[in-house]
Formats: structure tokens, C-alpha cells, sequence
């Protein structure tokens, strides 16, 4: 059994060759440990191998996951803290509270929320987008023609930066077909950047790809992917989402 911090070094070579393969620089990809589920020791274990930055889903769980790292003066540098699931209503002042991103936003009453739960003595929360790119039923995210005008929105509001799109695609049966759905993102992306909207400055990140469909997302543009039980192992969810 591999240790995660093995783990983390075979995903880079291979980040590395995606990049390679894409002609970018290997620099223009970071990558987001997804560790939900996952306890303290796993994130101090990934801490130690370098990983700076956790995603997480399932807010509770978070929320304490959080507290007792953010207390641990053994680790070798802050970590930081994405919230990668969907957001309810009742839940958005853990997210403006706790975290340092939300990749999952796809409505203009959770932004006004957080914007106006975000503590004055911390940064302004970085925020993505989340857009459906492909039209999946049982999928989160705002509809890709609705994407601009949430996004002018959002940059409007004070306590929240704007940094970009999210999007979680349905599997797709081969390279090709992940290629084209991430080209999808990368396309509106780009639409959003061109638009020369205020508040747009900060405009930078493309949130796109996971373990089986990292390559290509990077080919596609992808500025961060999200990977989880690559780096972890195989996961044990809870019953019910906290």
C-alpha cells in the first residue's frame, strides 16, 4: 500500500506529463486534495508532503476537521481551506466563517449571504462559479447562459473575490469525449474573462477535473484539479451528509 505521501508524488508526475503533453507549465496547474471523510491525521500526513490546499464537502464534518488544524502549530505550513459541496441556505455562515473558498456557487441568495456573513477580520472569500456544462439532471451549477449574469453579480458584492468556474461533468466514456465537455467550461471561461466586467480582476481560476479525467481537463485549460482518493485511498461516506 502506497503512503499518501507517495501518493501525492505519483499525482504530480502525472500532473507533469498532462502538462507536458498540453504544453504548459507544469506551474499553471495546482492541485486541490479532496479530503473529506478523511480524519486530522490524513490531512497532517498530506501537510507534510507539501499539500497546502483541502476540499472538503460535508460542512460539519469540516467545521471541526478545521478547528483542530487550524490549532496545530506542528504543521509545516497554513493550510487552506475550499468548500467543494453544494451550499444551503441554512449552512452558508459555516462556509463565510470557516473556509477560504466556495468553488460551488451557483446562485445569487447564497452570494449575498456569504458576502454578508464573511467576518470583517478576514480576506474576502474566494469564490467560483459553479456552471453545468453539460445539462445533467442530477447536477448542481447554474446553466451556462446564466453564468455571465451571475458573475456580474457576484463581482459586485462586497466580502466575496470572484476567481472563476467550477464544473463537475457527467462521466464521459473516453479521452475525447472528456476533452469536449471541458472544452465547454473553458470556452465560457474565457467568454466571462473577454466580457470586461467589473469586479473581474481576479478572474484566474478554472476548477475542472478529477482522478479519471485530469489529463483532459489540463489539455482543456484547467487551472486546478481535484482529486481525492488518488491521494487518500478509497473512501467510507458518511449516512447521511452533515
Amino acid at each position: 500500500m502506497h503512503t499518501i505521501a507517495q501518493n501525492l508524488e505519483q499525482l504530480h508526475a502525472r500532473i507533469a506529463r498532462a502538462c507536458a503533453a498540453a504544453g504548459r507549465d507544469v506551474g499553471s496547474v495546482a492541485l486541490l486534495a479532496v479530503s473529506k471523510t478523511f480524519g486530522p491525521e490524513a490531512v497532517r500526513e498530506a501537510a507534510a508532503a507539501g499539500q497546502c490546499a483541502f476540499g472538503e464537502n460535508y460542512l460539519q464534518e469540516a467545521v471541526e476537521k478545521i478547528a483542530i488544524l487550524r490549532a496545530d502549530t506542528t504543521l509545516p505550513q497554513a493550510l487552506q481551506w475550499h468548500c467543494i459541496g453544494p451550499v444551503q441556505s441554512n449552512k452558508t455562515r459555516l462556509v463565510a466563517e470557516h473556509f477560504d473558498w466556495l468553488h460551488t456557487l451557483d446562485r445569487l441568495k447564497i452570494a449575498q449571504r456569504l458576502s454578508e456573513q464573511r467576518p470583517a477580520h478576514l480576506p474576502p472569500l474566494q469564490v467560483c462559479i459553479q456552471v453545468n456544462v453539460d445539462g445533467g439532471l442530477n447536477k448542481s451549477g447554474v446553466a451556462a447562459t446564466e453564468a455571465l449574469a451571475l458573475a456580474q453579480a457576484v463581482a459586485a458584492l462586497p466580502r466575496l473575490q470572484l476567481r472563476g468556474l467550477m464544473a463537475i461533468p457527467e462521466p464521459a466514456p473516453d479521452f475525447q469525449a472528456q476533452y469536449a465537455v471541458h472544452q465547454i467550461a473553458q470556452k465560457l471561461f474565457a467568454h466571462i474573462q473577454h466580457s470586461a466586467s467589473p469586479g473581474l480582476e481576479a478572474w484566474d481560476t478554472l476548477s475542472l477535473g478529477m482522478t479519471a479525467d485530469l489529463e483532459a481537463a489540463i489539455l482543456a485549460g484547467s487551472t486546478l484539479v481535484r482529486v481525492g482518493s488518488g491521494i487518500f485511498g478509497s473512501r467510507h461516506y458518511p449516512s447521511t451528509p452533515l
